[in-house]
């Protein structure tokens, strides 16, 4: 599903130059659930950005369903998203002034399709979020926040689940709930990439792999 082909990428900081990926390998097969972790500032979150097409590789490859993200122009990646990569991050992006249901339908804004409110209501049910249907984010709590963004990244029936820190902002309780959200989707046939700083989520992922670089 996903294939990270020796993928560098660097960045110039007050005069020097900081190594956040090296040749970078990673596999993602069909309905696997792959954990990467490391510290802060290791080159997680830029792993996971240039796996989803946000974010240019100085060298390498991203290849995805077979399809290379990055021999895409800008239109044909952003599309390419919509149509098989979902986002979750730790600070959750939803719009304060909208509500639960409409959160989980803000990316049809962009790329209207039929029946998507049969789908919106449909995870609204699925992650116990339909008593909270008309709240806004900032009536909320973290854990139904994280649900919230969940299920509005699955609206468009993604095939790759990216996810950034997701259980950072989570008691035990409901980082738990959430893993299991992501397992149920790698068992269902999706793929998932989750980084995380996290030893206890990592583990519960079907592998992790350790990724350092430089500070």
């Amino acid at each position: 599903m996903l294939h990270l082909d020796n993928v560098s990428k660097s960045y110039s900081k007050n005069g020097k130059v900081i190594n956040a990926l090296v040749k970078t390998e990673l596999f993602v097969k069909e309905g696997e659930f792959v954990a990467v972790k490391g510290p802060s500032g290791g080159g997680k979150t830029t792993l996971l950005l240039i796996a989803g097409g946000l974010l240019h590789p100085d060298e390498g490859r991203v290849i995805i369903s077979g399809q290379d993200l990055y021999k895409k122009n800008a239109d044909q990646r952003s599309r390419f998203r919509s149509q098989n990569i979902g986002f979750v991050f730790q600070q959750y992006h939803l719009i304060p002034y909208l509500n639960v249901f409409e959160n989980i339908l803000a990316p049809a804004i962009a790329n209207p399709s039929p029946n998507l409110k049969d789908r919106a209501l449909f995870l609204l049910h699925h992650f116990g979020m339909q008593h909270r249907k008309e709240h806004t984010p900032g009536e909320l709590s973290a854990g139904e926040k994280q649900r919230t963004a969940l299920a509005r990244a699955l609206l468009f029936h993604p095939k790759l689940l990216l996810a950034d820190e997701i259980t950072g902002n989570l008691d035990a309780r409901n980082a738990g709930i959430v893993i299991d959200y992501l397992k149920e989707f790698a068992s269902k046939g999706g793929s998932v990439l989750l980084v995380t700083h996290d030893m206890e989520a990592a583990q519960q992922a079907d592998r992790w792999i350790e990724l350092s670089g430089e500070m």
